[in-house]
């Protein structure tokens, strides 16, 4: 017979609820940006070693056939919040840092997915889906009507767009951190206001020099010429080399306050972006330059937070992602050797790919992709299943067995169980947004037609426009190195009408 004492403890543990898929796991999304399917040691990568990000494969999910929906950052981001392709609203480009909101604050989304659950919902880090009411000019020094707040999230600190435009200052919630009253903040992305140095008139004040005619010349802060022209704000605006710092220590802090309750916080790096200006403990670390080191900061941001969790007592029940908003590119806009140090060191940050950051190909799209859930992703198990970031909202609505409205979400598919790992299968067709569109089914992808430049002057990456079809086999040209259309034409035809139906239906779910 067992004793009571025994007896009571075996019947709180039945008692207690299945550890599994049943369960309701803290849930946080480490989104990179800019980092390439080849930039890190678990993806291949030989010339710079990433035991933290490791550590994520190593105990979890990697995913070999992973996707944004854009090869650039915002068409990403209001996808992975929306569920909708970015290209069928207009307005959901490269943001300007003053851009009004452009994540409806009427439709399901990501956050409000969990909010509804009965999460915590924390954003952390860039966001760069606008800011303030549509057609009304953002007043930074008063509480800002609409953002991340309004679209789900109940704690927000982030800065406005990306690190390379004005205005260079954090944001708690609604309002500008740290702002003098007597020192008011003013941004104009049309004509110069102020009278502080600019990049294109004092060239000698720049730590950093531009790339010729990226823009990257406006107002200097921190001895960094930016996109846009800023005055005001003095006291209010950050050093570049300080924002990995702030944002995990932020994070640190959602986690801990909120420990005892299930969560969802969307951490949201700077890193692998420009102006690469990491903190003094990694410059010159990695061998490989400013790019090389900023990696090796964004891998110690990663282990800073699996080491929280664990010493929070909650990493077992905490399933992390991980991935990039879009695929890398090295010379954007300032001239930080990018180039060069790859080249010397041999790094290869696309891998195997074809493109890179606004290309067709799959390097503008196709990224590191991880996850990791103790107990219910296998420890170092891979996957090819075909998995984008549009499907996460969808996904988590399913586990939480919540409806999405029709008109919600239209693009995003339930693919929990290839997110996990349980299933092979994934999505049996992905659009993909990179100067052309293209659709992927099967082991097929096609490239519309679109006129254009080969090579993007600028950045020196494919763009994929040609002015005929394209058409390859990725089971055997993963580096996108053979059309076939000509060998393929019925083929063409069916994927040039499938991407045309998804393009008219307006849906894809």
């Amino acid at each position: 017979m067992l004793k009571p004492l025994l007896f009571s403890a075996l019947l709180g543990l039945a008692l207690q609820p299945a550890f599994g898929q049943n369960s309701r796991p803290n849930v946080i999304f480490i989104y990179a940006d800019d980092l390439g399917y080849g930039d890190l040691s678990c993806y291949g990568a030989t010339k710079i070693k990433t035991p933290n990000v490791d550590r994520l494969a190593a105990e979890g999910l990697r995913l070999t056939n992973g996707h944004s929906t854009s090869a650039t950052c915002t068409p990403s981001r209001y996808s992975l919040m929306t569920g909708e392709y970015a290209w069928r609203k207009k307005g959901t480009g490269v943001l300007p840092g003053d851009a009004q909101l452009i994540v409806p604050t009427d439709k399901t989304t990501l956050p409000g997915v969990f909010k509804k659950a009965g999460y915590v919902t924390g954003a952390v880090g860039k966001w760069h889906l606008g800011l303030g009411d549509p057609g009304t000019k953002i007043n930074w020094n008063k509480s800002i009507p609409k953002g991340p707040n309004d679209v789900g999230f109940d704690y927000a600190y982030y800065f406005p767009a990306t690190s390379d435009r004005v205005p260079t200052v954090f944001i708690e919630n609604r309002d500008v951190v740290g702002l003098d009253p007597n020192d008011p903040i003013e941004v104009d992305y049309q004509k110069p206001i102020g009278s502080e140095p600019t990049g294109k008139d004092h060239p000698e004040l720049l730590k950093l020099p531009a790339s010729p005619d990226h823009g990257h010349n406006n107002t200097i802060v921190n001895g960094i010429g930016r996109i846009g022209y800023m005055t005001g704000g003095k006291q209010a605006r950050w050093t570049d080399e300080e924002i990995a710092h702030v944002f995990v220590d932020k994070a640190e802090a959602f986690l801990e306050q909120h420990k005892q309750k299930p969560f969802f916080l969307y951490f949201s790096l700077n890193d692998i972006h420009v102006p690469r200006m990491p903190s003094t403990e990694f410059k010159g670390k990695s061998g490989l330059g400013l790019r090389g080191d900023v990696i090796l900061q964004l891998d110690w941001t990663v282990g800073r937070i699996m080491d929280k969790l664990k010493s929070l007592g909650i990493d077992k029940n905490t399933l992390i992602l991980f991935s990039s908003d879009n695929g890398p590119v090295l010379d954007d806009g300032y001239a930080d050797h990018a180039v060069a140090a790859a080249q010397a060191a041999g790094h290869k940050q696309l891998g195997p790919l074809r493109g890179g950051k606004y290309s067709a190909f799959e390097g503008g799209t196709r990224v590191p992709f991880l996850v990791r859930w103790p107990g219910v992703v296998k420890a170092g198990s891979v996957s090819d299943a075909l998995v984008c970031q549009i499907d996460f909202l969808s996904s988590f609505a399913h586990f939480f067995k919540q409806p999405v409205p029709d008109a919600d979400a239209p693009d995003s598919q339930n693919q929990w169980d290839a997110l996990l790992g349980k299933s092979v299968k994934g999505r049996s067709v992905l659009v993909q947004q990179g100067g052309s569109l293209s659709v992927v089914k099967g082991n097929w992808k096609y490239v519309e037609p679109r006129e254009g430049p080969k090579v993007l002057k600028l950045t020196d990456i494919e763009s994929g426009y040609d002015g005929q079809a394209q058409l390859y086999d990725l089971s055997k040209d993963i580096g996108e190195q053979t059309n076939v259309a000509a060998q393929h034409p019925d083929l063409v035809k069916e994927l040039a009408g499938l991407l045309d139906k998804i393009r008219k239906d307006g849906r894809s779910r």
